[in-house]
């Protein structure tokens, strides 16, 4: 499965997307397609359990019993996450011998988890490391 991996130097229009006039013509217009779209991938990056698999795949493939195990929950659970977040290109798998492994490849998902755990995290100030410093 390909990904998308444009970079703003590569600022390529997506389909239903149009440009804007003279004074940013590297500025994206979203139509109601586009934004119906942008919303239905919030929507699936609003479950915690998502987002930690999703941070997860960012670092590297994993199969589901692995991701089961970092975010303790059930291979049936991650499973089902994984589905959906497959279905909307959020991530990808390749068969290892009998296993199914997953992966995020694309920049702009890596990009949306960082900026959005960050932006928490920033909101919320230092917090303690495992070692007790902050």
């Amino acid at each position: 499965m390909s990904r998308r991996n444009s970079s703003p130097a590569q600022d390529v229009p997506r389909p239903g997307a149009r440009r804007a006039g003279e004074e940013n013509p590297t500025e994206v217009i979203p139509d109601d397609d586009l934004l119906r779209r942008a919303a239905e991938t919030f929507s699936l990056l609003a479950s915690p359990a998502r987002l930690h698999l999703l941070w997860l795949l960012a670092r590297g493939e994993q199969d589901v019993g692995s991701l089961a195990e970092a975010v303790h929950g059930s291979t049936q659970m991650v499973s089902q996450h994984l589905a959906k977040m497959r279905l909307a290109d959020l991530v990808s798998a390749r068969r290892d011998g009998k296993r199914q492994v997953y992966v995020v490849d694309d920049p702009h998902v890596v990009s949306l988890v960082d900026q959005a755990l960050d932006h928490h995290s920033q909101l919320r100030g230092p917090r303690p490391t495992a070692g007790g410093t902050v």
